[in-house]
C-alpha cells in the first residue's frame, strides 16, 4: 500500500469536522475520525475503486457522515487534497490541484 499524505488544508478540514461533531454530541467527533480513517484505509487498499472526480482526483465517502475525502493517486503516494461536505461549497478545493506537486 502507498503511504498517504494530507495537504495541510485537508488536515485542517479533518480536524475542524471532528471538533464540530464533538461539539454536537460527546463522542461523535471520535466516531467521525474512526469513520474517516476507515475511509482512508479503504482508499489505500483500492484507490482505483473510488469514482473519478474532476482534476484527476477521486472521492471516497466517510460512512455515516455527509463528508468525503478527495484524493489523488500518485506513483509514490496517495495525496489527500480535501475533506469535503457534500452539500456545501462544491468545488472550492479545485484550486489546490492546479499547482502540481505539493
Amino acid at each position: 500500500m502507498k503511504p498517504v499524505r494530507f495537504y495541510a488544508e485537508a488536515e485542517d478540514e479533518l480536524r475542524c469536522a471532528a471538533v464540530f461533531y464533538e461539539r454536537q454530541q460527546a463522542g461523535l467527533g471520535k466516531r467521525f475520525l474512526d469513520a474517516a480513517f476507515a475511509a482512508v484505509y479503504r482508499m489505500r487498499l483500492f484507490p482505483g475503486a473510488s469514482p473519478s472526480s474532476v482534476e484527476g482526483c477521486r472521492q471516497v465517502r466517510v460512512e455515516r457522515f455527509p463528508l468525503g475525502i478527495v484524493f489523488r493517486e500518485r506513483p509514490d503516494e496517495i495525496a489527500v487534497v480535501a475533506v469535503i461536505h457534500f452539500k456545501r461549497r462544491p468545488g472550492y478545493w479545485r484550486t489546490r490541484t492546479g499547482t502540481g506537486n505539493r
